[in-house]
């Protein structure tokens, strides 16, 4: 897996020993130029225009591609081959993966009223609105521990738990926060998650030592987070969706869609023993489509459906359960599965187009320069040595954005410095894991954020009439309220500079932290 985002450095005798592999006017920092125009205009559009729109995104990164571009030295060709040579990368592709199934699996769930069912299960319990974003924050964190994916519980939650907080009364924001911070528990602590792997590969340590000995600094701040999720639960209001409709709507919930508590609890099951998620979310998928038939909570041309013009050759198929008959210019293929897959397409080719734009700033030198300066000037000490680690990893995954891709790009350079001060594989690889995982679902250009943001915009507005467009929360405001996130980055601040849980080599055998 580490050499699908390889950053180290080429053999000696290589034809790209003198140099970067693309030279830019300016030097080797112009390689830089795209993500950090990108960054840009990603806060110009959230932040000061107000716009979360995916799709501006796109154009911002296809810009700043372009701009990029200008600044190379010579022919152009090899800095369009990165640009695909980035788009192919596994990491890149495999995030997408989890996203549509997720959005299927959570979109099918939700035809069969599992929203409804959960409504109705908090109310009836009294979990009203200030204690259901911590609420959420448990259930989320539990999942994505489970799953081993903090993007799909990302999904799964925003399309399911989030409507039916705000729902019930819970402040939007800070339930999509509430959302990401379980996220970045999961992704951080899960023993499947492609975060746990790569840190603790990266690191020559073995898996099951390096969660056990990070589970430490995750609690830590998960006590915290729960615990501000609580008084902000009940500090902050929610929003009116409809003057008595929210009463209402809360009144005539029912607790048949709970029964999709199995289907989540299969995928739960299937993934903790050892299934890929592919296969794991495929049997929650499954069992949810049954569920939805078998009990009549949802028919299947609500799951699947298409829509068939009077005139076509197989009109006559309308028969079938999956076929309705369209005015002609209404033909179309719809339903929950069509529908939770098709809401990430945009975000999915953003997601390719900032890991190619990762790529040029890899293959142009910026990123080994930056690495260098940080890693040689202020690594003088082993207390120096271990913030310039989780600041080096927090810096990096702002630029790239996919937590996965970012560990594996820096982690040959944590290694390398943990090695100089005989800092330990499993103390290493939880200060890569950690940061890159909590930074990755905290700004509005990072995968998590705005995996969610998509959502939201497409599957939450589209299904629940109640729900529009200004309900939508704008991934610039959720920054502040990704407590586990934050939370987790200063825990291993703090324990950096005061070395609470620093292992050196010497504290444990070779084969203890070398067993891979």
């Amino acid at each position: 897996m580490v050499d699908e985002f390889d950053t180290t450095e080429p053999d000696e005798g290589s034809d790209d020993e003198a140099g970067p592999e693309i030279e830019f006017h300016g030097g080797k920092w112009m390689s830089a130029l795209p993500i950090l125009l990108f960054i840009v205009w990603a806060v110009v559009q959230s932040a000061l225009f107000r716009i979360g729109n995916a799709g501006g995104l796109v154009a911002g990164m296809l810009i700043s591609l372009i701009v990029g571009m200008l600044f190379v030295k010579g022919d152009w060709k090899h800095y369009a081959n990165t640009i695909f040579e980035g788009m192919t990368q596994r990491v890149a592709a495999t995030a997408i993966v989890a996203w549509l199934w997720a959005g299927m699996f959570a979109a099918t769930m939700q035809a069969g009223g599992f929203v409804e069912g959960l409504v109705w299960a908090a109310d009836a319990a009294g979990v009203g609105a200030a204690l259901f974003p911590a609420v959420t924050f448990i259930l989320a964190g539990l999942l994505a521990t489970g799953i081993g994916t903090g993007y799909g519980t990302t999904v799964a939650f925003t399309t399911l738990f989030f409507p039916a907080g705000v729902l019930l009364g819970a402040s939007p924001v800070l339930m999509f926060g509430a959302i990401l911070s379980g996220a970045v528990f999961g992704d951080n602590l899960a023993p499947v998650s492609d975060t746990t792997i790569v840190s603790a590969v990266t690191q020559e340590a073995d898996i099951g030592g390096v969660v056990a000995s990070r589970f430490k600094y995750a609690i830590i701040a998960a006590v915290l987070a729960f615990a501000g999720y609580v008084i902000a639960g009940g500090a902050m209001a929610g929003i009116d969706v409809g003057g008595d409709a929210g009463q209402i709507l809360v009144e005539n919930s029912e607790p048949a869609g709970l029964i999709h508590l199995v289907s989540m609890g299969i995928v739960i099951v299937t993934a903790v023993k050892g299934r890929h998620i592919i296969e794991a979310i495929s049997w929650g998928i499954i069992a949810a489509a049954v569920f939805n038939v078998v009990l009549g909570l949802a028919s299947i041309s609500e799951m699947i459906v298409f829509q068939v013009p009077g005139d076509a050759p197989l009109a006559g198929a309308s028969v079938l359960p999956f076929v309705e008959l369209v005015e002609s210019g209404e033909a179309a293929v719809g339903g929950s599965i069509y529908d939770g897959a098709a809401g990430f397409f945009p975000i999915s080719i953003l997601i390719l187009l900032i890991v190619a734009g990762a790529w040029i700033m890899v293959r142009g030198g910026a990123f080994e320069a930056l690495l260098d300066a940080s890693m040689t000037r202020l690594a003088r000490s082993v207390r120096s040595a271990e913030l310039t680690m989780v600041g080096s990893t927090a810096l990096i995954n702002t630029m790239i954005t996919i937590n996965t891709a970012a560990e594996i790009a820096i982690g040959p350079y944590i290694k390398n410095v943990g090695d100089r001060f005989n800092v330990n594989g499993y103390r290493r690889a939880n200060i890569l894991d950690a940061n890159t995982a909590a930074l990755g679902y905290i700004f509005p250009w990072s995968g998590g954020v705005l995996v969610g943001y998509a959502a939201m915009q497409t599957q939450v507005v589209t299904e629940f009439e109640w729900f529009t467009q200004a309900m939508v929360v704008n991934p610039v405001d959720v920054i502040p309220f990704v407590f586990q996130g934050w939370l987790l980055f200063a825990v291993f601040v703090v324990s950096a500079w005061t070395g609470f849980g620093r292992e050196y080599t010497t504290d444990r055998r070779t084969e203890e932290v070398a067993r891979v």
